[in-house]
């Protein structure tokens, strides 16, 4: 995806975008390349392809979530930064939590936040079951894109996430997860409130939102130990 064509994309989901926005970007995209070239960070490694499958795709989430209307924001298991410092460089305004286990990865975060100037961006490195101890229901909202399978990451999140705020599931294809999950939103006091379905341009493939809110405080006992949450759904 070409500068002009991520531009009249983000115009045309309604997203407002600036000088500052696209020089934040533009670091971004070459701090990345120049990274991986080192550092495995990423299977894409052209501009392009970073402005279509990283930053188109971690923004087309703001159509269907408004992100003015929250305040902190937990990204888990962000990797490169995806999608979490994305929409800190459109919504600045965010608390930001960045939350990954893979140390390389949350370098390579730390020092893109350092670069870029961003405030109020917190870069953790911890698993999340583990972080969730001490920030129980704390953050308005927790996001994660394309990490582990619905039942999974809904276990680790929900619990992050404050009561009547939202977890937000971004998947591609998600029938056989979602009907796998149904009984995690009951057991953690959640429920599904919306499913949004768009496609990336260009390539055309699936994108799927999954909005989950929080109706009560969930039960300290979950999330349970990762290697229980990956052998057995909850019943």
């Amino acid at each position: 995806m070409k500068i002009d064509s991520f531009i009249n994309e983000v115009n045309r989901i309604g997203i407002s975008i600036d000088s500052n926005i696209l020089k934040k970007l533009d670091e971004y995209s070459k701090f990345l390349i120049e990274y991986n070239s080192h550092t495995n960070l990423t299977a894409i490694k052209d501009e392009e392809g970073i402005y279509l499958k990283h930053f188109f795709d971690s923004i087309l989430v703001a159509k269907y979530f408004d992100f003015n209307k929250i305040n902190s924001l937990i990204d888990v298991g962000s990797g490169a930064g995806f999608p979490g410092i994305v929409l800190k460089i459109f919504y600045p305004h965010l608390k930001l939590t960045v939350l990954d286990s893979n140390n390389k990865k949350t370098r390579f975060i730390s020092e893109l936040v350092e670069k870029l100037n961003l405030e109020n961006v917190y870069v953790v490195n911890d698993r999340a079951e583990n972080f969730v101890k001490s920030h129980r229901h704390e953050y308005d909202a927790s996001i994660a894109r394309a990490v582990s399978e619905l039942r999974i990451i809904s276990e680790l999140c929900l619990p992050l996430t404050r009561v009547n705020g939202y977890f937000i599931a971004m998947k591609g294809n998600y029938e056989e997860e979602y009907n796998k999950s149904s009984n995690t939103f009951n057991l953690l006091n959640s429920s599904i409130e919306k499913i949004y379905e768009d496609e990336l341009p260009i390539e055309k493939s699936r994108r799927t939102f999954i909005l989950v809110k929080v109706n009560k405080i969930i039960d300290e006992k979950y999330p349970r130990a990762y290697e229980q949450i990956i052998k057995k759904a909850l019943k």
